[in-house]
């Protein structure tokens, strides 16, 4: 075979290599990824049990890269502290390791096993989870065959001499061999595969142990750039904190392990005869001792990224949480209560679409319009913020009276975040159609658009009351609205039909677009009766469950 049609197959190797990793990623990410954020978020209490649940969590998804970038998400989000989710990175840098350690037993022959439990389970399971385990069956198979596949590769080459010249270059310069990997970690956004090539290499002596070593600190340097770069690309400094925090003891531990490889290395050769072996355990080593010099230093250490990283004060930011303190968060009472003071903040913005929508009809004013379509974004972020912070909570100090709130708060958050989606997106769009075309609304038409908004608005604020004092007859008149609603959207049909009937294509132009606005305003208004009222009356008996008619 020759040398271009090899190196087409092991290019082709590494590539099956790389997708086995992905395809456990993704399959345990979609089977099990909510509730893996749920386990990270709980641990984020205390630096050791954060640390235990980022090795428990890195070696299901088999990426510290992923956890980095889901815990930068929650950092960037301001909703975890600084301390403890520094060591859920260094649980996940020690949690690579497992899979490694795993796979550097010859079980190659297990692939195809995999391969038909895989296969069986994706296409014969009835659950969405089943199917995502398939994907890890075939994954892991994968896995196997492309590193079985990898040493039949390297085997015929072990002893070119334009092969060994470039390995005696790299094992003679370290720091290269260290930048090297680094870099083609970044690429392939993970380790535990870079890791697993640099055992297969070293187990047919390509790469003698010294350089072997010296590429498993470059990919443990290299896992650390992703987070910092797609994590946290943010404009607040304190984003930035976690990633930097984890890539700045990557380069310490890299840095300290450089000088101390002379002595390591041939100690661990001797211990350890086993070339693949020997990799996979001073990559073990690195991680665990790494982990345990900064689980000790972690308070200066997290002092030292504030000062270098502080938190940019911006109060002119509407969308950033005020009353979410995480301090707050081990006693859920008042936690619960916090979420609730940060959820009315939802109501006033929603307020200022709602008369900014008024405005927009009104007067056509194009920044109005923009503006109010901004702010939408606000209550995404609001939203989010309140979901997190109420996921984050201890499940088990909390009471059902604790739990039926939460549920409470999330159902009013979720209903708003809604309703202002329909304003920017609908109500929004139909403002711009309007100024666009150059309709012009009749004015009992406008009138009745600025009365139903106006009522719309009367309608949020009744339900922020209900929603904090739960009383059933404030429930009652808050429910008894959507059919004022439904009454309005019925004549204004009647008035669009008779307006088609007497001709005039303007006219009937401008009714259809009044006809529509009136529907969306109806469809917000019906997110209002169901973030607040609705529940008061489940819980007192008078809601029904169907509006049909029973057969007699």
């Amino acid at each position: 075979m020759t040398f271009p049609v090899t190196l087409i197959d092991l290019a082709g190797t590494i590539a099956l290599l790389l997708w086995g990793v992905r395809m456990v990623q993704t399959g345990i990410q979609r089977g099990f990824g909510p509730r893996l954020g749920l386990v990270l978020a709980a641990a984020l209490r205390n630096r050791f049990r954060g640390f235990l649940a980022g090795v428990g969590v890195t070696a299901c998804l088999q990426s510290s890269t992923a956890t980095g970038l889901m815990l930068t998400g929650f950092a960037a989000g301001g909703f975890v502290e600084l301390i403890p989710a520094l060591a859920v990175m260094l649980g996940a840098n020690v949690g690579t390791t497992l899979i490694v350690q795993a796979l550097s037993v010859d079980i190659a022959g297990l692939a195809p096993c995999l391969f038909l439990i895989g296969l069986v389970m994706f296409n014969r399971g009835d659950a969405t989870r089943t199917r995502d385990l398939g994907r890890v069956a075939i994954g892991f198979g994968l896995m196997l065959l492309s590193l079985h596949q990898l040493l039949d590769i390297i085997t015929p080459y072990e002893d070119v001499p334009s092969l060994r010249l470039l390995i005696g270059t790299i094992a003679t310069e370290p720091v290269l061999a260290l930048i090297l990997a680094a870099i083609i970690t970044w690429a392939a956004h993970s380790s535990v595969a870079i890791v697993l090539l640099i055992m297969s290499f070293a187990a047919k002596g390509v790469i003698p142990p010294h350089a072997a070593f010296a590429l498993v600190l470059g990919a443990n340097l290299g896992t650390a750039i992703n987070p910092l770069l797609e994590g946290a690309t943010g404009g607040d400094p304190s984003a930035k904190r976690l990633p930097f925090g984890n890539l700045l003891n990557r380069a310490l531990g890299c840095g300290i392990g450089l000088a101390a490889l002379p002595i390591i290395g041939p100690w661990l050769v001797t211990v350890v005869p086993d070339n693949a072996r020997a990799v996979a355990d001073f990559h073990t080593g690195f991680n665990l001792l790494l982990a345990a010099v900064f689980l000790l230093l972690l308070t200066p250490y997290a002092a030292l990224l504030r000062r270098w990283f502080p938190t940019r004060i911006d109060p002119a930011d509407p969308g950033r949480p005020i009353y979410l303190h995480r301090t707050a968060a081990d006693v859920p009472a008042v936690a619960i209560g916090a979420a609730t003071r940060e959820a009315l903040r939802l109501v006033d913005v929603l307020d200022t679409m709602l008369q900014s929508t008024r405005d927009a009809f009104e007067h056509g004013d194009r920044k109005q319009i923009a503006q109010t379509k901004r702010m939408d974004d606000v209550l995404d972020k609001l939203n989010t913020a309140i979901k997190s912070y109420l996921g984050s909570l201890d499940a088990e100090a909390m009471s059902d009276a604790d739990h039926q709130r939460v549920e409470d708060i999330l159902t009013f958050a979720h209903n708003l975040e809604y309703a202002g989606d329909i304003v920017e997106k609908n109500l929004m769009g139909l403002a711009s159609k309007r100024l666009k075309r150059g309709l012009a609304f009749a004015r009992k038409d406008q009138a009745e658009l600025t009365a139903a908004l106006n009522r719309l608005t009367a309608n949020l604020h009744a339900a922020a009351s209900v929603f904090m004092t739960d009383d059933i007859k404030a429930a009652r008149m808050l429910a008894a609205e959507k059919e004022t609603f439904r009454d309005m959207e019925a004549t204004a049909t009647q008035e669009h039909f008779a307006q088609m009937r007497g001709g005039g294509t303007q006219l009937t132009e401008a009714s259809a677009l009044q006809l529509d606005v009136l529907r969306d305003i109806k469809q917000v208004n019906t997110h209002l009766v169901a973030a607040a009222a609705y529940r008061v009356l489940q819980s007192h008996g008078e809601l029904l469950s169907s509006r049909l008619r029973l057969e007699e």
